[in-house]
């Protein structure tokens, strides 16, 4: 697995969906699909997929931090 971190490229709106893709190694529109079908199910997706997008570091941030 991967680190946890949002990439420059390949994201639609935030990318979140590309960076839990990346991680658990899947395709990333299997990853926003599954998303999409959670949003037809009551909870807080909308407002989990914002902190995730404010949370996750982008991935040229992981890199300069990395020694």
């Amino acid at each position: 697995m991967t680190a946890l971190a949002r990439p420059t490229n390949g994201r639609m709106i935030g990318g979140v969906c590309a960076a839990l893709a990346k991680r658990f190694g899947t395709s990333a529109t299997t990853m926003r699909v599954i998303f999409v079908l959670s949003c037809l199910l009551p909870g807080p997706q909308f407002l989990l997929y914002i902190a995730l997008w404010v949370l996750l570091p982008t991935q040229s941030k992981t890199r300069q931090a990395a020694w």
